[in-house]
């Protein structure tokens, strides 16, 4: 994340509100840090939670610099998930969400990622945590059907499917591809988090089962306007989504409060799709209060 870029972000999360200059003294902190080591450092996350993270790893700096990278979905995570549930992480990069889940929430979690480089990071946090009891992390893509995929693989998290017509990244990888019900056949999961930089329409394509089963309750889905790429279009993939049963949400921590949406969620990237809203509902209310650096919600 460039200077740009990175100021306003901590100036205006709801984590910094209160403590801005906090904040931007890790800002400042990490960037002497990371340039003195390549590292990976270890660094305090949630609840006892850790993280290693490397200079340049934009998602994972996020959580340095605020606490949460992504505020709204990743306390729904922490105040939804139990003990018991199963949340697929579809796109984990270095896992941020995988451990809020499993770490966190005590939950059992699939988490796919299919760049080699990014899931060793992967693996890594899930046995700086502790959690590979808990942690199911393939090294594979999903698709509609199975096969196999070439990824770029020096993009973070901008890493993404290669098309025929893209130029050529020297890194790219082949990856193995299976479907998101082959990959939740056993156990359909209560949440899923799909960040795949446009593929979402293609991942869905092969989660028709999973869509008609009850006990999937939500869907974090980034609707960006990457898909264009691939030529869908989000508006496609919301009614799609919509017509399989979900709502658009966004969820407000502080006051555990699920705010039905007329249309995607225009204040983030990423936009929540939940079925069966009174259960949901109930359990944010339920869930225990999580302490990020002196903030409770």
């Amino acid at each position: 994340m460039s200077l740009s870029r990175s100021l306003p972000f901590i100036w205006d999360h709801p984590l910094s509100k209160g403590r801005r200059l906090a904040n931007l003294g890790r800002f400042a902190r990490w960037q002497v840090r990371s340039r003195l080591s390549a590292g990976p450092h270890v660094v305090d996350f949630v609840d006892g939670a850790r993280l290693l993270v490397r200079r340049g790893q934009t998602g994972a700096t996020g959580n340095v610099y605020v606490g949460l990278h992504e505020f709204e979905d990743m306390a729904f995570v922490l105040h939804a998930l139990r003990p018991g549930d199963v949340f697929v992480d579809v796109g984990a990069n270095v896992g941020a969400y995988t451990v809020l889940a499993a770490k966190v929430a005590g939950a059992s979690a699939v988490a796919v990622e299919p760049v080699p480089a990014t899931f060793e990071a992967l693996l890594g946090n899930v046995e700086i945590n502790r959690i590979g009891g808990l942690v199911d992390a393939r090294n594979c893509g999903l698709s509609a059907e199975p096969g196999e995929l070439i990824f770029t693989g020096s993009l973070d998290t901008t890493n993404h499917v290669l098309q025929a017509d893209e130029p050529g990244f020297a890194d790219a990888v082949t990856v193995p591809v299976t479907t998101f019900d082959a990959l939740a056949a056993d156990r359909c999961p209560l949440l899923a988090k799909i960040d795949v930089e446009g593929y979402e329409t293609q991942v869905l394509d092969g989660a028709g089962a999973a869509l008609q089963s009850p006990a999937l309750r939500g869907l974090i889905l980034e609707l960006n306007g990457s898909g264009e790429r691939y030529g869908y279009a989000d508006e496609a993939l919301f009614s799609a989504v919509v017509e399989a049963g979900f709502a658009p949400y966004r969820y407000e921590p502080f006051g555990r409060s699920l705010q039905r949406l007329d249309g995607p969620n225009r204040a983030g990237g990423n936009t929540l799709f939940l079925r069966d809203v009174p259960f949901l509902a109930q359990r944010v209310r339920d869930a225990r209060s999580v302490d990020v650096r002196g903030v409770a919600f």
